[in-house]
């Protein structure tokens, strides 16, 4: 009579999920009443488990295997095996798993953000934004252009002077000023 799977698990120093699959998969296998002989169970984990890789080689070059080979435990110990894969290096512009699974969690939260701000009405559209300050940008600079007219003889009556005179000089300070103002380039991110 052989270990539980968790006896087991506890003997190897894993989850009993570990043991369940490596039972699952084949490479341990359990006794016919179910339990496990460790043992047995521990040179068949290190024989299917710590096979080395088989390398593909391209032209001219042979890769190096990574996994060590190594006798099966005989002593039963408390202690967590680390697999001895190593990482694959990464290239000039590569990325790893982690790397690339980093980066869409934090893509997702930005969306999340957006889509919160979206929907607490927080968000302005930006053609419509930019559509609305083009209008206004013309309103204001219309109501400038008319201003010399309205304004231009009641100014040359209080000030004793030709009204035509004063429409020409306002409308002239008032087109070099524009002029300025349209010189500024507002920036758009």
């Amino acid at each position: 009579m052989g270990l539980s799977i968790r006896a087991y698990a506890r003997h190897r120093g894993v989850s009993h999920v570990a043991v369940k699959k490596a039972i699952d998969t084949g490479r341990i296998s359990p006794l016919a009443d179910g339990t496990i002989d460790p043992d047995a169970a521990d040179a068949q984990w290190a024989q299917n488990t710590l096979q080395p890789r088989k390398a593909v080689a391209t032209e001219g070059t042979s890769a190096p295997s990574t996994a060590k080979e190594r006798p099966p435990r005989t002593v039963a110990t408390p202690q967590r095996e680390a697999p001895e894969v190593a990482a694959p290096p990464l290239s000039a512009g590569g990325t790893s798993l982690l790397q690339a699974r980093t980066v869409n969690e934090v893509l997702k939260a930005q969306l999340n953000k957006v889509e919160l701000a979206h929907r607490k009405k927080e968000l302005v559209d930006r053609a419509q934004a930019v559509a609305h300050v083009f209008k206004l940008a013309r309103i204001e600079r219309d109501a400038w252009l008319n201003w010399p007219a309205r304004i231009s003889g009641q100014m040359a009556s209080t000030l004793g002077i030709d009204a035509h005179q004063m429409h020409v000089a306002l409308e002239s300070a008032v087109r070099e000023h524009l002029i300025e103002l349209g010189e500024l380039r507002p920036r758009v991110d």
